[in-house]
């Protein structure tokens, strides 16, 4: 990767990352620039982001302002998308799974399994506190709800009927993340 293009995604990260976490509101900030945001993350720098847990806030305006309606409904609404035809369920290449919100380092593609959920699933986080649970008492049952460690960010439920070594499936929603390839040995 060229040195400049390193600097400049760097750059870009921080700005944003200063930005959101230090309370200040960014609301030139708009859905092309967040996707923009996204698409800088490298999977070098998403391995190299999976210890950072300084919470982003921003107000449901701000969000509403850089997010899809769909991200928006499924991330801050607590939505679920449909089984089967979402963009993550089927993919099993190597890389790793970003927080479509905050970019923050969620899964490995190391730890992703064919669940027939139709829902891309994981048996553990990237990282021990990528990842927050809290309880859903929704839909006239208890589940334990997975969000973002740095935005709070709904992404989908984890189940005890997973695979050794955990027995955990983290079942997200493909809409809650962005996949980062990882780059081959020659880039």
């Amino acid at each position: 990767m060229n040195i400049f293009k390193t600097i400049g995604i760097t750059i870009t990260v921080l700005l944003i990352v200063s930005c959101s976490s230090s309370g200040q509101s960014n609301s030139n900030l708009s859905t092309e620039d967040h996707k923009h945001f996204l698409n800088s993350i490298t999977y070098e720098s998403a391995m190299n982001d999976t210890t950072n847990n300084q919470k982003i806030e921003k107000t449901e305006e701000e969000w509403k302002e850089i997010l899809t309606p769909a991200q928006y409904k499924i991330l801050r609404k607590a939505g679920t998308e449909m089984p089967f035809i979402n963009d993550y369920n089927s993919l099993y290449e190597d890389g790793v799974y970003v927080c479509a919100a905050c970019g923050n380092p969620l899964f490995h593609s190391d730890t992703k399994f064919k669940s027939g959920s139709g829902w891309p699933s994981f048996w553990k986080p990237i990282h021990k506190d990528a990842v927050d649970e809290k309880v859903d008492n929704s839909y006239f049952m208890t589940r334990t709800e997975i969000v973002c460690s740095r935005c709070d960010s709904h992404l989908g439920h984890v189940f005890d009927d997973g695979p050794e070594p955990t027995g955990l499936r983290y079942c997200m929603n493909s809409a809650a993340m962005k996949f980062i390839p990882k780059e081959s040995e020659t880039d």
